[in-house]
């Protein structure tokens, strides 16, 4: 069940999202265009720290709060906070007008080294190359990264390549989470020779 807010305009591309279902309770806020600052609250300690990394490194203004079945994992938690993020960006961009629609990145923590294309195309693909170095960081699961961003692409609409390559769990992830914020805040900045939606079709 959703219930979103979406208001869009070149200046104001913010949404609000909510999701309920027997797993999970989420409430979301994105402003695309913010400073990055965020409140997240999902009882999952790393899990936290890399949505917070993800809002400053993208400048996106972000609230997360979930409760979820950590009683049983991790996984329905992980999953449906990407689910509604993904939610959240596909309705804050709306028709996406003016945007640079395509970046790439490449980002090293330490030893580690992810990189990050990305097309804010309306057609959800998403493919990863690489292993986790740990099974666990804390109470994460590593897999869980992986199944994160595959979650976010196929919601917010992203065509959305993933590698990463390094030998300590906690640095790949990282890597993974600021790449991605990176390439998102390049690709969703408005270029202002734009004026329409940056497809040949006329929507994306």
């Amino acid at each position: 069940m959703y219930a979103g807010v979406h208001t869009p305009s070149m200046t104001d591309r913010t949404a609000a999202v909510s999701r309920e279902t027997a797993e999970t309770d989420i409430d979301v806020t994105l402003d695309v265009d913010g400073d990055g600052d965020s409140t997240v609250e999902t009882g999952v300690g790393f899990f936290d720290h890399m949505l917070a990394s993800f809002a400053k490194h993208g400048l996106f203004d972000l609230t997360v709060r979930c409760d979820g079945d950590l009683d049983i994992d991790d996984h329905h938690t992980v999953e449906d906070v990407a689910i509604a993020l993904g939610t959240a960006f596909d309705e804050a961009l709306g028709e996406k007008r003016g945007i640079e629609r395509f970046a790439d990145r490449r980002v090293p923590l330490d030893e580690a080294v992810a990189g990050v294309v990305v097309d804010v195309s309306g057609r959800p693909l998403y493919d990863f190359d690489g292993e986790f170095s740990e099974p666990y960081v804390g109470e994460f699961t590593s897999a869980m990264a992986r199944h994160f961003f595959r979650s976010l692409a196929m919601n917010a609409g992203l065509t959305l390549h993933c590698e990463v390559d390094g030998e300590n769990a906690h640095h790949e992830i990282e890597a993974l989470f600021k790449g991605v914020a990176r390439a998102l805040d390049d690709a969703t900045r408005i270029d202002e020779r734009r004026s329409g939606t940056p497809s040949t079709k006329g929507e994306l």
